[in-house]
């Protein structure tokens, strides 16, 4: 079984645009070297096909309080080409992002552990839905008005829902990630099939692994590295194995 992995955050007013960076690789993150390809969709007019200047009035324009993006973080399969891989995340981000705008990009960086290529999608969209009102990035960005909507600003799709939908619909995306995945696996003969349920709803007894980085993992001792090593063939193989370090 291949492990699934799948992360959906929040960010705060006035990061949008710098995590845009890191994740499209621009300025200080080109060094890193790792991207595969990166684009965007659904994006306003106002915006002239600019990721980047969208995100822009959104760091500006939006509520204090409110979040700018959400951000899903996606594992993709490895032994995948780069036309295996677009095809793949072409199918997952109507699913994820829906009709919001969005930005994503394809990293692919080698793991420090076993030295095998990690390749992961970052998916970052707007929880603005758009209505096809023309506003001005200014507007676009105001509370809704429920009485007016030309006077306030796009609903937010995460608006008036408790938290139990919110976490219903998580699941839904994570359920929806592993189904596209495996299908997409399938169609090239693999049976290293994903699950995105929880370790104790498949029946396993081991303890989920944590991402180290590379920073934390090039200070271990080669003793530990090889620890984990071993810890990952065991569990990729349903033995218990050494609890990552």
């Amino acid at each position: 079984m291949a492990s699934f992995h799948f992360k959906e955050t929040s960010g705060k007013k006035g990061r949008a645009v710098g995590h845009a960076d890191y994740i499209e690789r621009r300025g200080k993150h080109r060094k890193r070297g790792d991207l595969v390809f990166a684009g965007h969709g659904n994006l306003p007019a106002w915006a002239q096909g600019s990721a980047r200047a969208f995100w822009a009035p959104a760091d500006q324009y939006e509520r204090a309080n409110g979040a700018v993006y959400r951000e899903n973080v996606v594992a993709l399969p490895r032994g995948f080409g780069v036309e295996q891989l677009n095809a793949l995340v072409n199918d997952l981000i109507p699913g994820l992002a829906g009709p919001r705008p969005y930005q994503y990009a394809v990293h692919s960086p080698k793991s420090s552990i076993d030295g095998g290529q990690n390749p992961h999608l970052h998916l970052m969209y707007s929880d603005r839905v758009p209505d096809g009102i023309d506003r001005s990035p200014a507007t676009y960005f105001r509370r809704y008005n429920p009485q007016c909507p030309t006077r306030g600003g796009c609903r937010k799709a995460s608006g008036g829902r408790s938290p139990l939908e919110l976490r219903e619909e998580l699941i839904g995306k994570r359920r929806f990630a592993a189904e596209v995945q495996n299908r997409h696996l399938a169609q090239l003969g693999r049976t290293d099939f994903v699950d995105h349920r929880t370790l104790k709803a498949q029946g396993l007894s081991h303890d989920p692994e944590r991402h180290l980085g590379p920073a934390k993992i090039a200070g271990m001792s080669a003793k530990d590295v090889g620890r984990l090593r071993k810890a990952r063939k065991a569990r990729k193989s349903g033995g218990k194995g050494d609890a990552a370090a």
